[in-house]
């Protein structure tokens, strides 16, 4: 009797259990057991798809990415290989027989690999001397054409000292005269250009297309009957100045002859080969030189005649665009109004939405990217997300309503967790009347009769936007019982082009309100304590928050997160410092001092009486970690409350390892936790 009372027991137990687990808040660990979609490809009969699989890697703090295939209607789900590294940027061959991927491991470096598909054989084809990327099959399948970086020795201005056999000197100086020579992410770059490859599919020596000091940085196009590859970039005698135009060449893959195929003022890219090998579909505006501009459709025949634009009045920037199945029209994204969405568009411009909530890849905060890819016969492979997962495999086709979600990587996690809910609002701009939209995240358990602390999320950008999807990090606010409002105001991208160009030489600027207006709205819903309201934001949402303090005493506390607090400093040092003048500010900063310093938060420091704490990655190479110094020590001087946080070796994406997400996160709570009055 004894022995079947523990089992009876358990059984009674189990559901207490199960409810114990479902009301359990999302915890920062639980950060470590996200996994995310990303790169599906789908084959070219659509009977499989191929993914990149996401995950927080626990012990190396990193996250990292294997290649796992599944039928398409979601069974026989497995990983690709037997090889434990980072795999990514899987290609079909043209008949489905074969997948290449890239690889990279300490030993090997990256290299291309293939599958076959009948026998589950793995070869690595190449042993090249830098990454490569852009791979794309020849329509017969016999080569991959990528782009590698060709590099080339650093200069010296003088070279005569001889160290003494045996001495440890110190290592020679770093000279550059190259005016992009740093990246964010990837430090110094070292000198060369990228290049366009071919390499056979089974393997063999790669071979040098294109040459001369450019950067032929667009993916490589095939054309229909693979003689030429078609890509995108700025051979201009002034290239390295003129940074965005770009135009359309092809490349004669024997000879090595380019022909340009565009020529305007303006990028032109992502060129697609249509089925019958007639005519490029193509991506691209006329510089209008403003803040933001709508990125167009545009075909041309093959040999660059026949130029035309292909209007599809959504007013919306499209991008990723394919060709459908028949050759009859291209689908595209787009962001709409926070929401990424995937469109077709006939050849004469009437488009439809074929699928909504694509992305969930950036698994930190609610920004926006995502893929999909066609097969032959219209099935659309894709990730998706909602406010309540990162990104699962979904499929669909034009004529389907609706979607099928084949994967649910998340469920172990997220289905016994209880998340924020998320609310969608609107309000007007108290400065032209215009609808602003915002989402409000409610703590788990959330009790209308009660007062909630308040954080405003402030996001970047500022040419970006914030969407109903999944965020770690909005979830922790959640978790620890705030109340998060974040806004997308003027500015924000998927609204039109006017209001997202509404920052054009004025940023910060109205936003201000904007943002300010939606604590407006959120505080008439009556369950936000007013005494107890934050606001926080990284990199533009930390200028924002900067800006915002410096403009009021309303908020209890701010946490100012990879700011720009002076436009001088900042497009003079940061790794992007080129691209500012005339589309963000009339000018140079030497030539227009003034417009550049009355739109630095700086300037407003000597108004700040909000605690405040300043947090910057000190490999942080787009809002250098001087940036963030300028605000905390501005606020010493001033004996304003305030506290300096580095994240060791963090670069802008300060959440990228996922231990850095968490001290991001904890430490922005326990600054605002310091001056809550409600405990």
């Amino acid at each position: 009797m004894k022995r079947l009372l523990l089992p009876f027991f358990a059984i009674i137990m189990l559901p207490l259990v199960l409810v114990a687990q479902s009301n359990q808040s999302f915890t920062a660990m639980d950060v470590f057991e996200l996994q995310w979609v990303e790169e599906p490809q789908i084959s070219p009969d659509g009977e499989h798809i191929v993914y990149s699989r996401g995950v927080m890697d626990k012990m190396k703090d990193r996250r990292v990415s294997r290649l796992w295939i599944m039928d398409a209607d979601g069974s026989n789900h497995r990983k690709l290989t037997d090889r434990d590294v980072n795999e990514g940027s899987a290609r079909w061959s043209p008949d489905g027989s074969r997948i290449a991927f890239t690889s990279s491991s300490e030993d090997d470096g990256s290299e291309i690999y293939v599958y076959w598909m009948q026998s589950r054989s793995l070869s690595r084809i190449t042993q090249l001397e830098e990454s490569p990327n852009g791979i794309a099959w020849s329509p017969d399948g016999k080569r991959l054409a990528f782009k590698m970086k060709v590099t080339e020795p650093n200069p010296k201005l003088a070279d005569s000292k001889q160290p003494p056999k045996g001495a440890e000197w110190a290592e020679s100086p770093r000279v550059t005269t190259r005016l992009n020579y740093e990246s964010d992410g990837s430090g110094y770059l070292e000198p060369g250009f990228t290049h366009i490859f071919t390499v056979p599919a089974e393997g063999g020596a790669p071979r040098q297309i294109t040459s001369g000091d450019y950067h032929y940085s667009g993916n490589p196009v095939w054309s229909a009957d693979g003689e030429r590859l078609i890509f995108s970039a700025n051979l201009n005698e002034d290239w390295e100045h003129d940074r965005r135009e770009s135009e359309l060449y092809a490349v004669d893959v024997e000879s090595g002859k380019i022909e340009q195929l565009t020529e305007r003022e303006g990028p032109d890219y992502n060129a697609q080969v249509s089925p019958d090998g007639e005519t490029i579909a193509y991506l691209g505006y006329d510089d209008k030189v403003q803040t933001y501009q709508l990125t167009e459709l545009y075909m041309m025949d093959t040999d660059g005649e026949n130029k035309r634009s292909i209007a599809l009045n959504l007013n919306r920037s499209i991008s990723s665009i394919q060709w459908d199945e028949n050759g009859q029209g291209l689908y595209f994204m787009y962001d709409d109004e926070g929401n990424t969405k995937i469109g077709h568009a006939t050849l004469d411009g009437q488009t439809t939405v074929v699928a909504h909530n694509v992305g969930g890849t950036t698994v930190a905060r609610p920004y926006g990217e995502g893929s999909y890819s066609v097969a032959d016969d219209g099935t659309i492979a894709y990730n998706e997300t909602t406010p309540y997962y990162p990104a699962e495999l979904a499929t669909t086709t034009r004529d389907q309503d609706g979607r099928t979600k084949i994967t649910g990587l998340n469920d172990a996690l997220l289905d016994y967790r209880q998340l924020g809910e998320v609310e969608e609002i609107w309000y007007r701009s108290s400065v032209d009347g215009r609808q602003i939209q915002g989402w409000i995240v409610k703590p788990p358990n959330f009790d209308p009769n009660k007062e909630y602390p308040l954080v405003v999320e402030n996001h970047g950008g500022p040419i970006s936007n914030y969407g109903d999807r999944f965020s770690p990090e909005i979830q922790l606010y959640a978790s620890a019982g705030y109340v998060v409002f974040y806004p997308n105001p003027r500015g924000s991208t998927g609204y039109g082009e006017e209001f997202g160009n509404l920052l054009y030489h004025d940023y910060p600027g109205d936003d201000y309100h904007d943002v300010m207006d939606g604590v407006d709205a959120v505080l008439k819903k009556g369950y936000l304590d007013e005494e107890n309201l934050f606001v926080t934001g990284g990199s533009a949402g930390g200028t924002m928050t900067s800006w915002m303090v410096g403009k009021t005493d309303q908020f209890a506390a701010s946490a100012v997160i990879k700011p720009v607090m002076n436009w001088i400093s900042k497009t003079l040092t940061a790794d992007n410092y080129y691209g500012y003048a005339h589309y963000r500010y009339p000018g140079q900063p030497w030539e227009n001092f003034e417009a550049y310093w009355e739109h630095s938060p700086v300037s407003l420091v000597g108004n700040i009486e909000t605690p405040t704490m300043v947090m910057v990655g000190t490999n942080d190479l787009r809002t250098p970690p001087s940036e963030a110094k300028q605000l905390y020590s501005a606020l010493q001087l001033r004996k304003i409350e305030t506290a300096y946080v580095e994240l060791p070796g963090a670069s802008h994406f300060i959440s990228n390892r996922p231990s850095q997400l968490i001290d991001k996160v904890e430490n922005i709570i326990a600054w605002f936790e310091r001056y809550r009055t409600d405990k």
